[in-house]
């Protein structure tokens, strides 16, 4: 950080020392910003996930003539109904030209950092598409079914759990989910059910069944292991009220609430402070309660139905 003090600001050239020094502190604030821990995570979250993504559909998807779901599906589908009229597309470029609309509105409505990653793993799995050969590994239709539809899912929770997607329909869904706090993956699958069905009319409903079956997989993958919008209500006994609920709130946007109460066995004063917090932030909110009070009892439940405001975490 640049050291001055206002007494040495000077007038040059029409620009003073101070607009100087802001300007470069200002960029080596947001340089600093961009190499954080949570930037480097998303970032190695993206490549692995692109990776993936692209491993399953170079290797069981194509390689059994099946078409994935989402705009990825849409691509894909553009492209094998250009090649029936004889108009060879590019399926990388097809699937960037179809996100970018998508990826303007979400980056408004979401955030500039989510829908930048997003972005990156969109074209890394276009690359990706591009580099690794298509091969057939299974010679069973239902085995690549099975293995393509998990891996392809996996491929998207890995983008997810580290703050980015794959875009398309992810877009959609966590707009919807962080406007409304509900999940949209049932209505997405029927979404694809729709497209794989114009797919079983251009191309064969049996390649299209498999299809379906394949997207059932990977909606399940993702709905199973991506449990960001599941709320768990924390119930946390303490002697030290006072410390872990200033922690708490010092590191979360979530409220509070602190009841006195009395040790049935030791018969000394105890309170039980309740709070409800995403399941993403689980970990988090463990540490920094027993950091407030290593003899903290905490005890984590699901809630099932939450009716109310609550803050989500930033994506």
């Amino acid at each position: 950080m640049l050291a001055m003090s206002p007494e040495t600001w000077q007038n040059v050239g029409g620009i003073s020392r101070e607009e100087e020094w802001l300007m470069e502190h200002l960029k080596q604030s947001a340089k600093t910003e961009w190499f954080t821990k949570r930037n480097l995570i998303t970032s190695l979250a993206v490549v692995v996930s692109a990776l993936v993504m692209a491993v399953a559909n170079n290797v069981f998807l194509d390689a059994a003539d099946l078409l994935p779901g989402g705009f990825m599906g849409i691509a894909v589908l553009g492209q094998k109904a250009g090649n029936l009229v004889g108009l060879h597309l590019s399926t990388a470029l097809l699937l960037t030209l179809i996100n970018l609309p998508v990826a303007l509105f979400s980056a408004r409505h979401i955030s500039r950092r989510f829908v930048f990653f997003s972005l990156a793993n969109v074209l890394l799995t276009s690359l990706f598409l591009k580099v690794i050969p298509v091969f057939p590994f299974l010679g069973e239709i239902i085995l690549n079914v099975i293995f393509g539809g998990f891996l392809y899912g996996f491929g998207i929770v890995i983008a997810l759990r580290g703050g980015a997607s794959s875009g398309g329909t992810d877009f959609i869904s966590l707009y919807v989910a962080n406007k409304s706090g509900k999940e949209i993956w049932t209505e997405i699958f029927v979404f694809n059910c729709v497209l794989l069905t114009i797919f079983g009319f251009l191309f064969g409903f049996d390649k299209a069944g498999y299809s379906i079956l394949f997207q059932f997989l990977c909606t399940r993958t993702i709905s199973s292991f991506h449990n960001r919008y599941k709320r768990i209500t924390l119930q946390i006994f303490t002697k030290k009220p006072d410390a872990v609920i200033k922690a708490y709130i010092d590191a979360f946007e979530h409220g509070i609430t602190a009841l006195d109460g009395t040790g049935g066995y030791s018969g000394t004063p105890t309170c039980l402070c309740v709070a409800i917090i995403s399941s993403y932030q689980l970990h988090e909110a463990t540490d920094v309660i027993l950091a407030a009070d290593p003899d903290a009892i905490i005890n984590v439940m699901k809630s099932e139905n939450y009716v109310g405001k609550f803050v989500q975490p930033k994506i």
